[in-house]
């Protein structure tokens, strides 16, 4: 959940870099809270629910855009690529497919372009 709560305090942030696990956790968690909010709104009848956007799912997804744009960006910078390769995701299928690629990798030993490595630095570390 700390990793969750980071990307947002972190909302706007679109430099440095961004670990693998912040990315992955941020993503899990957000599926998580989408499918409660399904269900939630398929439960109150909210109005956009038969199409499949219910409002609260709706300003939920609306709400986490930004944040989600920025920890993208962030990874890729972690990985060594500039953020703007968050535009492949524009093409069907195969760019998603690319992202996802990305997003796997490991963290670019090192410092690189957009800061030192998140996995040598104390600032990327949570006690559990």
């Amino acid at each position: 959940m700390n990793w969750y709560l980071h990307v947002l305090k972190n909302y706007a942030v679109f430099s440095g870099r961004s670990r693998r696990q912040e990315y992955w956790y941020f993503f899990l968690f957000n599926i998580l809270i989408s499918i409660a909010l399904g269900f939630i709104d398929t439960l109150l009848a909210t109005p956009g629910t038969e199409d499949g956007a219910g409002v609260l799912g709706t300003i939920y997804s609306l709400a986490v855009l930004i944040p989600s744009i920025a920890v993208g960006v962030r990874r890729l910078h972690d990985t060594g690529r500039t953020g703007w390769w968050m535009l492949i995701g524009l093409i069907p299928l195969i760019g998603a497919l690319v992202l996802i690629y990305f997003f796997v990798l490991d963290s670019q030993p090192g410092t690189n372009e957009y800061g030192a490595n998140p996995k040598n630095s104390e600032e990327g570390q949570f006690i559990v």
